[in-house]
């Protein structure tokens, strides 16, 4: 049976792109994301959490942000399903009801009581801070980004049938990137929350898959490589998380001056005289 989880985790997560774009920048084009000063590559937190997003409503589970839904709408629902008389307008709701409302939020939706959310527009259902959060993730080494040239033989109107000039276009994408991303899971929110032992295991099981099921030629090839778990013996913790990751390490074998593979990096985990407490999980 599904329990509230009880201890503290962090985690490093390591995945690749090679051929595509793993995290298009709307401010720069859709390039891939860099550092301007080093040039290593960066994908935000919130591109993870989509493709975790999507892997979760395909495992069946219901999943409050995604393209199409009106936020406000699901909000109202709630309140309409626990009977309050709302309407975000003239009947705003009381303190009572909003936090029943939230309540009633964190259990239907796996990404609020994962993620978090700010509900607190229209009917209101006030804020959750999830407990899982992630943080932007960076490349091992700096990235190349390239902006090649595609061309289209078909063309979208009759008059340019007998032209013979093609439609040119531009795709960007990277080589190769490694990259790494910290995961944090606090027992203590996940207990206002309701995120259970079950929940857990799915946000391990996406982190795991769902770059299989999010697919697209701008996106080249992507897989996760490593994801290692540090699971504490307490919901506060047994040590600073900072002080664990320093323990894994990702760097070019010797003699790889472009990486182009994993098989080119060495990962190292120092699995020595761990801290009384924490246990080192190989999820991958």
């Amino acid at each position: 049976m599904s329990q509230p989880i009880t201890a503290r985790y962090d985690f490093v997560y390591l995945f690749d792109c090679k051929d595509g774009n793993p995290n298009g920048d709307p401010d720069a084009a859709n390039s891939p994301r860099i550092d301007p000063q080093d040039m290593h590559g960066l994908v935000s937190d919130v591109c993870l959490k989509r493709k975790i997003r999507n892997f979760a409503l395909l495992k069946g589970q219901q999943v409050f942000v995604q393209q199409g839904t009106v936020l406000n709408e699901a909000i109202q629902q709630a309140h309409t399903e626990l009977g309050h008389d709302v309407d975000g307008k003239k009947k705003t709701a009381t303190r009572p009801q909003v936090a029943s409302a939230r309540a009633e939020m964190c259990k239907k939706f796996y990404d609020v009581r994962t993620f978090g959310a700010v509900m607190s527009t229209g009917s209101n259902a006030g804020q959750v801070r999830g407990p899982v959060q992630l943080s932007f993730s960076r490349s091992i080494d700096p990235i190349l980004p390239l902006d090649l040239s595609i061309t289209r033989m078909a063309v979208t109107e009759a008059k340019e049938a007998d032209s013979p000039n093609q439609t040119m276009g531009r795709k960007n994408l990277i080589p190769y990137g490694l990259y790494r991303c910290h995961g944090f899971i606090s027992a203590n929110l996940a207990a206002e929350t309701g995120f259970t032992t079950d929940d857990l295991e799915l946000l391990w099981e996406a982190l795991s898959m769902m770059f299989d099921h999010d697919r697209s030629a701008s996106r080249g090839t992507m897989a996760p490589q490593a994801l290692l778990v540090f699971e504490h013996a307490t919901p506060l913790g047994n040590a600073p998380a900072h002080k664990l990751f320093e323990r894994i390490k990702a760097s070019a074998k010797p003699g790889i001056t472009a990486a182009r593979d994993f098989a080119d990096y060495d990962l190292a985990i120092d699995e020595s005289a761990l801290p009384a407490g924490i246990k080192l999980h190989r999820k991958l």
